[in-house]
């Protein structure tokens, strides 16, 4: 899981991020050693004491990530914060724990108040990068999970290159002489005149255009000249007699000029309608993962209720082991009250666990439900991205008179 934290201050700020709706789901795990049981009031306490000092970052924010395909359960998280707050030497510092799901991922957050109440200084936090990238480290070893490139060798990239996948083979073809000579040959052999012909090779992709030396040559789409006499297997007699004089043709130049118009107004037009599919699909995507969430968190709602039901009953149950009056007192005197108390609290923290375990289950069966929609998403977007920049970069090379690369 990868670790990141920084000192800071701004307690407003930080606590209106932690508790911003934009998430699927937030949850305010733990927020110790404050008088406030909010977020927002807890860190308002912690700027409050820094007041009486000098400290102006009078906060460390840690975030924790684990790997996308990773489920990590809630005592997990909580062990790493753990272990980092005594590696970063904030042992019993006050600190909040959120954990926030979004796009089928589940991190935390975890901000300590760096202000010793007693001695009213801030803890001093050297090397914090440092040993945040061995934590990280150990934990990946620990957990057997691939260690990431980054903690390796930064220089290290994974590139992915996707291409608009028409717009490639109409490329791969320009780059074919047998279909180069097939497109030429059919032209030539269902016209019976000239402008038929022209009309015949403008549905191929060529343009027909007068040659310096070689008499009628057509042009493709990649600005490349072709002899018609030899890719069609015509005398240049039989051409003339049929074509006229090449003199009335526009030159190469001219046609090739007129071709990079021609083709860069195209792959504008790709790239909007790219983008409007794009946007129409990413909006799909959005109804459906916001639908899902409400239904998620009925779900979690539910069960929280059933939970608090629970822990009612079982607290009355409890309760009621304890006798009252002479047989209470009783009770406390041959230690048979301390007995009971400590069952229940045996109870209590199984009946803690089990709650515990059971929101885990719910929550990682949430994020595979929502992360099956962003996976999609993505790969819609991420694709999208690569075509647009692949058209974009063919557009470019039209404008400087180059020929998009195939």
């Amino acid at each position: 899981m990868i670790l990141k934290g920084n000192q800071r201050g701004g307690a407003k700020d930080l606590a209106v991020h932690l508790m911003k709706p934009e998430n699927d789901h937030i949850e305010v795990y733990e927020v110790r050693g404050f008088a406030s049981e909010s977020v927002m009031g807890a860190l308002n306490e912690a700027y409050a004491l820094s007041r009486g000092t000098q400290c102006k970052q009078f906060m460390y924010s840690l975030s924790a990530n684990p790997p996308p395909d990773k489920e990590v359960s809630t005592d997990y998280f909580i062990d790493v914060f753990n272990r980092a707050e005594k590696e970063l030497g904030l042992t019993g510092q006050a600190r909040v724990i959120v954990f926030h799901e979004k796009q089928g991922r589940r991190h935390a957050h975890c901000v300590w108040s760096r202000i010793i109440i007693d001695k009213m200084i801030a803890v001093h936090l050297p090397n914090t990068k440092r040993k945040l990238v061995a934590l990280t480290r150990d934990i990946f070893i620990e957990r057997d999970w691939k260690m990431p490139d980054g903690l390796i060798d930064k220089t290290q990239r994974n590139p992915k290159n996707f291409t608009h996948a028409q717009w490639q083979q109409a490329k791969r073809k320009g780059k074919d002489p047998r279909a180069i000579k097939t497109a030429l040959q059919d032209a030539w052999s269902i016209s019976d005149s000239k402008a038929a012909f022209i009309h015949a090779l403008d549905e191929r992709g060529f343009k027909l255009t007068r040659g310096d030396k070689r008499g009628f040559v057509v042009i493709d789409h990649r600005m490349e000249p072709y002899s018609l006499s030899k890719w069609t297997g015509q005398k240049p007699k039989t051409l003339a007699a049929r074509l006229g004089d090449k003199n009335d043709l526009p030159s190469v130049n001219d046609t090739k000029a007129n071709i990079r118009q021609d083709m860069q107004s195209m792959l504008k037009h790709l790239q909007g309608d790219l983008t409007r599919r794009a946007r129409a699909k990413n909006d799909k995507f959005n109804v459906r993962h916001r639908d899902l969430v409400k239904r998620q968190q009925v779900a979690r709602e539910a069960l929280k209720g059933a939970q608090e039901k629970c822990r009612i009953h079982d607290n009355q149950v409890r309760q009621a082991r304890f006798r009252r009056g002479a047989g209470g007192l009783w009770d406390k005197l041959r230690g048979e009250h301390k007995r009971i108390q400590n069952q229940n609290e045996r109870e209590a923290y199984a009946s803690f666990r089990q709650d515990r375990n059971e929101m885990d289950e719910i929550v990682f069966s949430h994020l595979k439900e929502r992360k099956h929609i962003d996976i999609f998403k993505l790969r819609i977007r991420e694709r999208a991205d690569h075509m647009l920049h692949s058209l974009d970069r063919d557009r470019q090379n039209y404008m400087r008179g180059h020929a998009p690369e195939p």
